[in-house]
């Protein structure tokens, strides 16, 4: 059964004082306000959330955001794919419709993560690596350090190119009210930026973040019931790669973006080239390199060179992170890959504002962890 989305909605990102039952009940009451049916209506309600016990001691967040919303007695979950738990969430909403197990579905993704520490924040985060890594220290940010190196050596390519990613996700999020960070930032701002794993600095990496998205669902055939502007789902695919990120044998090729590239774009009938805008997962700036190249946006080795060219910038080609991506918008990890998809909703149904490009297909890549599950989903305009 072919699945529409048929509301968006997101809080804004950033530091919050907002609990995460909070942000969850102002992303999908947003969301549920945009549809024109009573709200008992919807039949299951999915959360997408990482670690609600590990950072803030809540658990049965979906039960309770169901009361909240007035759900009840709809089906509820829960939805753990580390920091690609919003693809995931999508996966599961898209499933329970496409099935015809649910009529109508809410996905909410969120997460509250700035009220502990970074060195907590962090640690939580890398308990999601292999345990012989973990036991050793390794972190996401020193994988990304040692991918970025092997990828500049490899392909004799610049380090201004990874800064440039962070300069045109800046310039992105700051059309974005609802980003964490909305300033601008020049290459040489982040080039002198201070070090955190070489040849990465500061401001090759994502924030710390709170927020929450939520997407509403239901079958292509009664979208136009609920609203004049819809998306449909075209292609969803996941996979996995090595838990170990040490046993791969290419660490500039992450093999969970390939697959759910190719297979996502084969449901969907499409390839590459009719890709008209892209989320990409930029939790560090050689991730969007590597994201591209997988999903075929780019010849391998090449993405540096499009970036460099502009061809990813808003009025290029192929726009890339019109949302700021990750690394401006932010990353409260259950959110992001739900955030991808509203921003998606948003650029193919013509309401985007100052970030608006030209665009009827959409692809968004959640990554979890160092690539070790990927969810990817292409959308396009219904109407």
């Amino acid at each position: 059964m072919a699945v529409a989305i048929v509301a968006a909605n997101m809080t804004e990102f950033g530091q919050r004082e907002s609990w995460l039952l909070e942000l969850l009940t102002e992303a999908g009451e947003g969301c549920l306000q945009e549809m024109a049916a009573d709200r008992t209506a919807v039949e299951h309600c999915y959360v997408s959330n990482m670690a609600s016990g590990e950072f803030e001691g809540q658990t049965g967040v979906a039960n309770a955001l169901a009361a909240e919303l007035g759900l009840v007695p709809a089906y509820t979950a829960r939805v753990d794919q580390t920091s690609a738990s919003g693809g995931a969430g999508i996966y599961t909403a898209w499933q329970s419709v496409a099935s015809g197990a649910s009529e109508l579905t809410l996905l909410v993704g969120g997460e509250k993560m700035t009220h502990v520490s970074t060195a907590e924040s962090t640690d939580i985060i890398a308990s999601l690596t292999h345990d012989v890594e973990y036991k050793h220290g390794v972190t996401l940010p020193s994988f990304a350090g040692l991918t970025a190196r092997a990828y500049l050596e490899r392909y004799d390519a610049p380090r201004e190119s990874l800064a440039e990613v962070a300069v045109k996700n800046h310039a992105n999020g700051s059309l974005n009210p609802r980003a964490q960070f909305q300033e601008t930032v020049d290459r040489e701002t982040v080039l002198e930026s201070p070090v955190v794993a070489d040849p990465l600095r500061l401001y090759d990496f994502c924030p710390i973040t709170d927020g929450s998205a939520a997407l509403l669902f239901c079958p292509a055939e009664d979208a136009a019931e609920y609203t004049d502007e819809y998306v449909t789902v075209e292609g969803i695919a996941g996979a996995t790669d090595s838990h170990a990120v040490h046993q791969r044998t290419e660490p500039t090729v992450m093999n969970g973006v390939v697959e759910s590239g190719a297979h996502a774009m084969e449901q969907a009938d499409t390839g590459p080239a009719e890709i008209d805008v892209a989320e990409l997962h930029d939790m560090f700036t050689i991730l969007e390199f590597l994201q591209m190249e997988g999903l075929g946006l780019a010849p391998q080795g090449r993405a540096w060179e499009q970036v460099m060219e502009g061809r990813t910038r808003r009025d290029g080609e192929l726009p890339v992170n019109t949302s700021g991506g990750l690394k401006s918008k932010g990353h409260p990890l259950g959110a992001t890959g739900v955030a991808q998809a509203v921003e998606l909703y948003e650029q193919l149904t013509g309401v985007a504002g100052d970030r608006q490009v030209d665009a009827e297909t959409g692809l968004a890549c959640n990554v979890g962890g160092f690539g070790n599950c990927v969810t990817t989903t292409v959308l396009e305009g219904g109407r």
